[in-house]
């Protein structure tokens, strides 16, 4: 699969054709790294301090929240991609739940090096930038408007090609990837990324000192 694309209200378009998206990564970002091969599941999902709350306020704000990242561990066979997708949907379905209504949710379960039938290039895999382009081209999504949010390389590669501002996270599993990826900002976290863009950067680090 390379993208899963929950139908959105047919409304929508001319509610984000004014707005900017704000692309999250799932891993790394919104969500904990899972470990080594163990099959995701919702109740182990460890979501990053702080993130719903300002998710929610950022959506009160008038941005449109997406997930993205690679499924490498499908392609590799890893993870089954019946258990990846229901944990992305449990995923989305609890954000919803929230007041935090994804609009869409890219995962690219091919790779080049892949198994079976996942063993082939696709333009969602990043640092491709199809799935940038197809919410730009289907929600009417302006890319200069937006920010991607990230502490993966080739997700942050992508953005800054499609045309949208980059903030990267820091990586804690100590893998590096290599590529052209300057990013606009930089934030501790994803509760950090989202007070920069709300505004509020500077009140939270007051608290923390």
């Amino acid at each position: 699969m390379d993208h899963s694309t929950p139908s959105p209200d047919p409304r929508r378009r001319s509610l984000l054709a004014p707005a900017g998206a704000l692309f999250v990564s799932r891993w790394g970002a919104l969500l904990e790294r899972s470990a080594r091969g163990q099959a995701p599941r919702l109740e182990r999902a460890r979501f990053a301090p702080g993130a719903l709350d300002l998710l929610f306020r950022a959506v009160q704000a008038g941005w449109h929240p997406y997930l993205i990242g690679n499924e490498p561990r499908v392609a590799r066979g890893a993870w089954s991609e019946q258990a990846c997708t229901r944990f992305r949907e449990e995923v989305v379905n609890h954000l919803r739940g929230l007041g935090i209504p994804v609009v869409r949710d890219y995962a690219c379960t091919y790779h080049p090096r892949g198994r079976g039938r996942f063993r082939r290039e696709s333009v969602f895999r990043f640092p491709n930038t199809g799935a940038l382009y197809h919410a730009a081209h289907l929600d009417g999504v302006r890319l200069g408007s937006s920010w991607l949010i990230s502490d993966d390389a080739e997700e942050l590669a992508a953005g800054g090609r499609a045309g949208c501002r980059t903030i990267r996270l820091p990586r804690h599993d100590g893998e590096l990837v290599l590529l052209d990826a300057d990013p606009h900002d930089e934030a501790q976290d994803l509760a950090d990324a989202l007070h920069l863009l709300l505004g509020t950067r500077g009140a939270r680090r007051s608290e923390l000192t």
